[in-house]
């Protein structure tokens, strides 16, 4: 027997960018399947590093607190030489927090944990993912999808108004859709496992043989565990072992230390470096996120961060088509993220070319925090601006007084699933009434008094101008008091739906 269910959105794939999906949508209320074809959650640390925008991100979604206190920031990296001498560097260019920039430093926390810790938030929103579920096929029509899965249940099929294929550089969404998967590998072969060892101190990520791609080994204490990482390029025909025995063999043929001795391995992979960017993100009312749309080395830890920011792009887009704004928003979705996954393979590629040089610093560019749409179709200025903040790019964070005397930040006023409105201008009423826009006044008698100019030299707002954020803290608009019927037409536009009055 097969039964029919039907719900708004499928999400295929549980991993970090099907849950952030999940997250986003349950935040709106949005019914919604989260399906993964494995039995049992992700047990590795593959995607270990957090950089500072999906920490914002993860700010935003309620978990940015329980993922530095699981984890922890990166420890100095310890290069040894031939000789058993060695030097320490920092990985990442010391830089202190700032208010526009919250979070400067990434932080490290084993994949599973990250997905744990995003599991135990959709369990508070009141809802969980269906283990050992795996999509069969879809169809897909002008109104729906209809896709048929098997899991504990049996065999099902489930209508619903979208899918969204988070499963991964296999994707078999991507598949079905016929969506070519271009690009190559890299001719780089590696193994990473996640070990208990002796031998070792927990104080450095310990690098042997940098730059030479023959004996390099890499092992690194993860945070949030008692475990150690080792990480090593091979031979394309080489046979890896990856059992205790074998890691132990690799290591102290590598090291020529006897004494680091693998004891336990609770997981490994032995895995091809590739980069591929899916030809489409969108067909109908199939969609592509996370590494089902991109894959990549690992090298400067952006892989899970832009799964993470896909699904946090196109999760307020969904909910607000759902809800009746124009389908051509979810357009935006490939228009804005398809490029800076483009960009993000163009920059890991060019740090594992750096590391088999044996290089290892991360600059800002890892960071993420200069990622932008500038040339979104949802990114307006009016009038146009040649200085501080534009529409399209990260709206930056504040230190202000609110009118009661209390400090504040603005992601505190950003952070939901509602747009923000800053209006640098004398209290008026001039916008029709919707519940999804927040609108605060910025000055002296506004609601935000700047008593320390950091909005104004975040923003450098001039008087009478409005600067419009997205749910995802983007910039959607700046613009002045004299054109604010083009922002009623915007919002209408991205389903920020005006108020109804109340007849009698």
């Amino acid at each position: 027997m097969t039964s029919h269910l039907a719900t708004d959105v499928l999400i295929c794939g549980a991993g970090a960018a099907g849950l952030t999906l999940a997250i986003e949508l349950a935040r709106r209320g949005v019914a919604f399947r989260l399906i993964e074809k494995n039995a049992v959650p992700f047990a590795g640390s593959r995607g270990k590093g957090i950089q500072p925008r999906t920490q914002e991100v993860f700010e935003d979604m309620g978990i940015v607190d329980q993922i530095v206190a699981r984890g922890g920031f990166y420890p100095s990296a310890r290069s040894y030489r031939d000789d058993g001498s060695y030097v320490e560097s920092e990985l990442s260019e010391a830089t202190e927090a700032a208010p526009a920039e919250p979070y400067q430093l990434p932080v490290m926390l084993p994949q599973c944990l990250t997905e744990q810790t995003m599991r135990e938030r959709l369990t508070e929103l009141g809802h969980l993912v269906q283990f050992d579920c795996e999509l069969l096929g879809f169809e897909q029509d002008a109104d729906g999808v209809t896709a048929h899965i098997s899991g504990p249940a049996g065999r099902q099929t489930v209508s619903a108004r979208y899918l969204v294929g988070a499963d991964g550089g296999r994707s078999f969404v991507r598949k079905t859709l016929e969506i070519d998967f271009p690009g190559k590998t890299l001719g780089v072969r590696a193994i990473v496992a996640d070990v208990t060892l002796t031998g070792l101190d927990r104080e450095a990520w310990h690098r042997f043989s940098d730059g030479d791609m023959q004996r390099m080994v890499a092992i690194c204490p993860l945070a949030g565990t008692e475990l150690f990482q080792i990480q090593a390029p091979i031979a394309p025909d080489a046979q890896s072992d990856l059992s205790a025995q074998g890691l132990t063999a690799l290591v102290t043929e590598r090291t020529k230390r006897e004494d680091i001795i693998v004891h336990a391995v609770s997981w490994a992979s032995d895995y091809q470096m590739s980069a591929r960017l899916a030809e489409r993100y969108r067909i109908g009312r199939a969609f592509l996120v996370g590494d089902a749309a991109h894959i990549h080395p690992p090298t400067g830890g952006q892989g899970l961060n832009t799964s993470v920011q896909d699904a946090y792009n196109l999760g307020w887009k969904l909910a607000a088509v759902l809800r009746g704004a124009p389908d051509r928003l979810l357009d935006s979705y490939e228009a804005e993220r398809r490029p800076v996954a483009e960009a993000m393979l163009g920059l890991s590629t060019r740090l594992l070319k750096d590391q088999k040089e044996g290089g290892m610093r991360r600059g800002r560019e890892t960071r993420q925090l200069d990622i932008g749409y500038l040339d979104s179709p949802l990114a307006i200025n009016l009038p146009e601006r040649k200085d501080g903040v534009r529409a399209g790019s990260r709206a930056p964070d504040a230190l202000f007084q609110g009118a009661a005397g209390q400090p504040s930040r603005l992601f505190q006023l950003f952070k939901g699933i509602h747009w923000t409105l800053l209006v640098y201008a004398e209290r008026q009423k001039t916008l029709a009434a919707r519940p999804e826009l927040h609108v605060h006044h910025i000055g002296p008698t506004g609601d935000v008094i700047d008593a320390w100019n950091h909005i104004r030299d975040a923003y450098q707002l001039a008087p009478g101008e409005c600067v419009l954020i997205r749910p995802d803290g983007y910039v959607g608009a700046v613009i002045d008091v004299d054109n604010l019927t083009n922002l009623d037409a915007y919002l209408d536009g991205v389903g920020v739906c005006q108020l109804e009055a109340e007849t009698s």
